[in-house]
């Protein structure tokens, strides 16, 4: 994903001489090509997130279009007042990108875990939140954050995640169905949509007729999706790599409870808790039962199977 944002960035950056990208002290030989072909539209500000926040702002209030990249802990919550203030406050054009979403630097133990990034940034008004799953999907929310006109926060994985979607159609605000079913949905979104896919395959098998959605705009989130699906099938789980508590799963429960819709209803998420083993994504996945089977058992005692 990572690759696929600055490989996006680069030729966006040819077409519209505004664009700025500027880093936190990482990415060094990521960033060689843009830096390179695009002489002084490049900015390390080191190890400052706070700063280079503020700069954004100012960079965007003189008509650049300023994208801010680092790793999401440092970006989302030490300069969560300068993205408050400074870019939401005033709805500047600030594309914030945070690289790392969920237990993918699961080695490097929960100061450097995103799992509560979905919850502040969806608190914070003008702010909308786009969570590709896969390569294809982040470039597509790069030229879409691009294009939008305000302040935008794209949630990255990694690098190296498998092919999940169709982006062909990509639209801000609205969700894609990646699997029909009849039965039961399994809303997800992320890298972590590959685990809901797969869950609808051992469904499958059990003779379950699955649907999947991927929510990859978490805000505005698109509720009439998430209604039809819960009107046509009937139980309803969320699969997220982020809190239980204001991520997509509370997003989902939001619509639900508002629209008095009465279906058995489960998120699967990380607990109210801090992940202090430390071990790749897949074991971190693993200990929390982000698994197909475990999530397809999930379905079938929602469904009383």
């Amino acid at each position: 994903m990572r690759d696929a944002f600055i490989a996006a960035l680069h030729d966006i950056a040819a077409e519209d001489d505004r664009v700025m990208l500027l880093s936190a002290d990482i990415g060094f030989a990521v960033f060689d090509k843009f830096r390179d072909d695009y002489p002084g539209r490049y900015m390390n500000l080191g190890v400052a997130e706070a700063n280079m926040i503020g700069v954004s702002a100012g960079l965007a209030l003189s008509d650049m279009r300023p994208f801010a990249y680092t790793i999401i802990p440092f970006l989302t919550m030490r300069a969560f007042e300068q993205i408050r203030v400074d870019v939401c406050a005033q709805n500047q054009p600030v594309v914030i990108v945070g690289v790392g979403g969920g237990l993918s630097y699961g080695v490097l133990g929960p100061t450097h875990h995103a799992t509560e990034d979905l919850a502040v940034m969806r608190a914070l008004p003008n702010m909308t939140i786009v969570m590709p799953s896969d390569p294809a999907e982040a470039r597509a929310a790069t030229r879409a954050a691009h294009d939008h006109d305000g302040p935008v926060y794209i949630r990255l994985g990694k690098n190296g995640e498998p092919a999940l979607t169709d982006y062909s159609n990509f639209q801000i605000g609205k969700a894609a169905e990646v699997r029909s079913g009849s039965d039961v949905t399994i809303v997800s979104g992320g890298p972590i949509l590959k685990v809901a896919l797969e869950a609808a395959d051992a469904l499958e098998q059990d003779g379950l007729s699955c649907r999947v959605i991927n929510i990859h705009t978490v805000k505005p989130i698109d509720a009439d999706a998430i209604l039809q699906a819960a009107v046509e099938t009937n139980a309803m789980i969320v699969l997220e790599e982020h809190s239980i508590i204001g991520g997509l799963g509370s997003a989902v429960s939001e619509i639900l409870a508002e629209n008095a819709v009465g279906k058995p209803f489960k998120r699967i998420g990380i607990p109210d808790m801090f992940c202090h083993t430390v071990g790749s994504q897949e074991y971190h996945w693993q200990e929390q039962g982000f698994t197909a089977g475990e999530v397809a058992g999930s379905a079938r005692i929602l469904m009383q199977i």
